[in-house]
């Protein structure tokens, strides 16, 4: 009956509407209903089969409307049901019941489906709002759990601590039902019971003595309980979440920066400095922030160059490691002197540290560049200079720095040139060597077959011409030192002296080339240690050749004028007409 008077009262309020005669007659008794549109907070989501109910947007704000401040101000609430599909509204059906604010679905259909209309009117005033209603089938819901439509309530659990646990809106089942609900519950697809003793359910309720880590997880419920001789039922989840002792300390603490860290910034930059705060969490007041101070102002009241970043760097059992990082832009020279703070706080306390900066010192980068740059070409060019003119460097450093042993000693000559006694060697000796050392170069230059005199002993003749010697220049050819010959006694008066006394150096000037195995023993072992300066012939006629700057590096230091102007002659050659072509090759190939 009560359903076909608000049907009655909602035709004629729609035909009231709807004709002007009756709008123009009526307007004074009939208010102007307000229509709040389509609620907020979202649909409700209710399992097919399972009793559901819906709550009247309108009463969510107890200090706009009150169900009992209504009623007694004769107010009544309608319920109007806008099926999916269809633009008229209907009035609900006899399945749907009414009690006070809310309109319950004993059990839901999947045609209940749509939108549902609770309008709260008097004589002089109407309001009304509409809420969605979607009805899911246990299929979609059901992934080795209970089905279940209204979203689960969070619990925490402290570790190691016990807590009681009851099924979210068995109050509302045990007033709708003939006799008491029971409950049974669910837990990670097995029912009561769980096979430990840590959980036991007592009467309706789930009481978990000693909470573990792996007790974490959803927990479902079903209530069924009995209404006109009918079984109905629902199904609630409790999300249950470990978190850590409530004994243990919860004050925050800053980790980072430390009490001696420095941050190095740049001017002009992107700085950034990183906070990092333990912020633990507190039962029933989980509130908790992290956050930057520049001279005593939050961020919000500084330029856009100062920016925040914060993100979670561990969850332990909702006890947070958070990270906040400061990030200034075009970080600028007065910003040394601003004092940065970062702070942390929740229930239980508060801590702060102050981020201590220092200036980068930038190093001058391009001139370190152009040095190093400068200084490995200088060190490139002494090193092609030095593997292609080492003789001419070694000639000038001995000009300068070398000891003329003319006055060091009490030797008569300068050179003794000991060679094969054959017209082509002794023309060597005497049109070649011999000139060019005593006329170009000025060196005093002992020939026995010149200087000796008639008559005298070969032997003791030879033996002193080479003790009165600074050098002993042996011409090696291949008809040098056969057995028995004078070139042979003067090579091993050479050596002897120059192992015994040591006043005595032996060169060894290579005329033509000689096989090894027609050495005899004695130059054999001379070769070994002594340094061999070999002629090429029309290629080392000139003063200026190699074959002669290896030569007069053997030779004693000269410092007279006449050596002096042939020294720079020879040292000519550091110009770049005078460098002869396989020198130009040289330093071609080692700069590249």
């Amino acid at each position: 009956r009560a359903t076909f008077i608000s049907a009655l009262v909602f035709l004629l309020a729609v035909m009231g509407g709807t004709s002007p005669a009756a709008s123009q007659s009526s307007a004074p008794t009939e208010p102007m209903c307000y229509d709040w549109g389509e609620s907020s907070e979202g649909a409700v989501s209710v399992v097919e089969g399972e009793v559901g109910w819906l709550s009247c947007p309108l009463f969510s704000h107890p200090s706009v409307y009150n169900y009992t401040s209504t009623q007694s101000a004769g107010h009544n609430l309608f319920w109007y049901r806008l099926p999916e599909g269809h633009d008229l509204e209907q009035p609900i059906t006899s399945r749907l019941s009414k009690d006070r604010e809310r309109l319950f679905l004993q059990p839901a259909a999947a045609a209940d489906t749509g939108q549902y209309i609770c309008m709260l009117r008097n004589k002089s005033s109407c309001s009304k709002i509409a809420i969605r209603l979607k009805v899911l089938r246990p299929d979609d819901v059901v992934k080795c759990a209970l089905p279940v439509a209204v979203a689960p309530i969070e619990d925490l659990i402290p570790l190691q601590e016990g807590k009681t646990l009851d099924c979210p809106d068995l109050q509302d089942a045990t007033k709708m039902s003939e006799s008491a609900p029971k409950v049974q519950w669910y837990f990670v697809c097995h029912w009561y019971p769980f096979w430990d003793s840590d959980r036991e359910q007592k009467g309706n309720s789930l009481q978990v003595h000693l909470m573990m880590e792996q007790y974490q997880g959803l927990y479902y419920c079903r209530v069924q309980y009995q209404r006109r001789n009918q079984t109905l039922n629902f199904t609630r989840s409790i999300n249950v979440t470990a978190i850590l002792p409530l004994s243990l300390p919860k004050e925050p603490s800053i980790m980072n920066p430390t009490h001696d860290q420095i941050f190095t910034v740049k001017t002009g930059t992107e700085v950034r400095l990183v906070c990092r705060g333990q912020l633990p969490f507190v039962l029933d007041k989980p509130w908790r922030e992290i956050w930057w101070t520049v001279d005593g102002k939050t961020l919000d009241k500084l330029p856009d160059r100062f920016t925040q970043i914060n993100r979670v760097v561990r969850d332990h059992f909702r006890d947070l490691t958070i990270e906040n990082i400061l990030v200034i832009q075009d970080f600028q020279s007065k910003d040394l002197k601003r004092e940065f703070y970062c702070s942390v706080k929740n229930e239980r306390g508060f801590d702060t540290r102050r981020a201590q900066l220092e200036e980068e010192v930038s190093l001058p980068t391009v001139e370190l560049g152009c040095g190093l740059g400068v200084t490995l070409l200088l060190m490139l060019i002494l090193f092609v200079v030095y593997h292609v003119f080492w003789l001419e460097l070694l000639l000038l450093y001995r000009s300068w720095f070398g000891t003329d042993e003319r006055h060091t000693d009490d030797k008569e000559f300068d050179v003794y040139i000991s060679y094969a006694r054959n017209s082509e060697e002794e023309q060597f000796v005497l049109l070649t060597l011999r000139r060019v050392l005593e006329n170009e170069l000025g060196y005093s230059v002992c020939i026995f077959d010149r200087d000796s005199l008639p008559g005298g002993t070969i032997t003791d003749e030879t033996l002193s011409f080479v003790a009165r010697s600074r050098r002993l220049l042996v011409v090696v050819s291949p008809g040098y030192a056969s057995q028995g010959s004078q070139a042979l006694l003067e090579l091993k008066a050479g050596i002897d002296t120059m192992a015994l006394a040591g006043h005595l150096r032996v060169i060894l000037v290579q005329y033509k080339p000689v096989r090894r195995k027609g050495w005899v023993r004695e130059l054999r072992r001379a070769r070994v240690a002594l340094a061999l300066v070999r002629w090429q012939g029309d290629k080392s006629r000139e003063l200026s050749s190699r074959f002669w700057k290896r030569l007069r590096v053997e030779l004693p230091v000269r410092r007279d004028m006449k050596k002096s102007t042939a020294m720079l002659a020879a040292l000519s050659v550091f110009t770049p007409e005078n460098i002869s072509h396989q020198q130009a090759n040289v330093f071609i190939s080692v700069a590249l």
